[in-house]
């Protein structure tokens, strides 16, 4: 349980972070933040004093508490030379490898990493910023939250931008936001896909996609837009959306009530590798055959795509490729050198074993 005066440090910190206090702007007084937190006056001075060793509150003598300049300090550069990496997951699919890009260029340069995970969960991401923004970095590479759904850590990142912390985004961004960015070109890769499996003889294809992110709703569209290029068979697609909270069985019951059908769809799309290797198992677990009843394409090329049975066709994820660019681009700003603004990235269609002709 923490101690009352690091409740009250912790809630002080937050609001001068969030910009609730500016810099300069005065705190309420002692008596105030008493009543305020309902702690003692031995609290409050433990946790200021707390927050005047770390440069967030100044004293005047006589005159009360105040912001300090804390923005300047956060890109004091500190002895261990660190870059931060907030990425929405770090230890499974094709993360891994996206963090070993990073870690490869920045060590390069003498610098190490320090890695937030926020498993998609905008609470955690603001603590991660919130962290990050308090240890000093040299540069920070986000992967953003639930970028479909909005920002509600606007107020950080606006932190952020004042601070001049060189700071990009990978696999997706908040558009809102005037940070550099590194993703693939999802809509176009989808609407690829599409295309290539209705000239394949695929006219039922199901879509599945997350949509709280935007990666998941920029395929989407791709997807629609090849269908809109075949008006004749618009009213043959069919999606399954899902986001990142839902229920995967209650996910993965519905996509088998579909299969189920007489009319079952010939092909199906899947929002990256790891669902299509779980439709694969669920076909299989139906009597069904891949591809001979039904294609599977997926996304990323997860290292398991080629070696699963059948070979799973998939789109080309640039994974390290990206994470070292990044990089990269993090250290171009650093030294203010000239560097690509916006990066995306064209995409590669890997045809393997789980599609075929009808």
């Amino acid at each position: 349980m923490e101690n009352k005066y690091d409740v009250v440090k912790r809630d002080i910190k937050e609001k001068i972070l969030s910009g609730h206090y500016s810099i300069n702007d005065r705190l309420p007084t002692e008596a105030s933040l008493m009543e305020q937190y309902g702690v003692s006056r031995y609290t409050i001075r433990r946790a200021i004093g707390d927050l005047e060793t770390d440069h967030y509150v100044y004293r005047i003598q006589g005159g009360g508490m105040f912001v300090d300049d804390w923005q300047k300090y956060i890109n004091k550069p500190i002895e261990g030379k660190m870059i931060g990496v907030i990425s929405t997951h770090i230890a499974d699919y094709i993360f891994p490898n996206i963090i070993t890009g990073i870690d490869r260029y920045v060590s390069t340069e003498g610098y190490s990493i320090l890695i937030s995970n926020t498993q998609n969960d905008p609470q955690k991401e603001r603590k991660g910023i919130k962290k990050m923004m308090e240890i000093g970095l040299s540069g920070l590479i986000i992967e953003p939250t639930q970028s479909a759904l909005g920002n509600p850590n606007r107020d950080l990142y606006d932190k952020l931008k004042e601070t001049g912390l060189p700071t990009v985004f990978i696999n997706a961004h908040y558009p809102e936001l005037d940070f550099p960015y590194l993703e693939v070109n999802d809509y176009e890769a989808e609407r690829q896909v599409t295309n290539k499996l209705i000239g394949m003889g695929h006219e039922k294809i199901l879509g599945i996609f997350k949509i709280d992110d935007t990666q998941g709703v920029h395929r989407m569209k791709g997807y629609i837009s090849a269908y809109q290029e075949h008006r004749d068979l618009v009213m043959l697609s069919e999606m399954v959306m899902y986001q990142s909270s839902d229920n995967m069985h209650n996910v993965f019951t519905r996509i088998e009530s579909i299969l189920a059908r007489p009319d079952r769809p010939t092909a199906i799309i899947c929002y990256h590798d790891q669902i299509a290797i779980r439709v694969i198992d669920l076909v299989r677990s139906m009597g069904l055959k891949i591809p001979e009843d039904i294609s599977i394409f997926g996304f990323d090329n997860y290292k398991l795509a080629k070696y699963i049975s059948p070979k799973l066709s998939t789109v080309e994820h640039p994974k390290e490729t990206m994470g070292r660019d990044a990089a990269k681009t993090i250290f171009d700003i650093i030294e203010g050198r000239p560097y690509e603004k916006n990066k995306v990235y064209d995409p590669e269609l890997i045809i393997r074993e789980s599609i075929k002709k009808i």
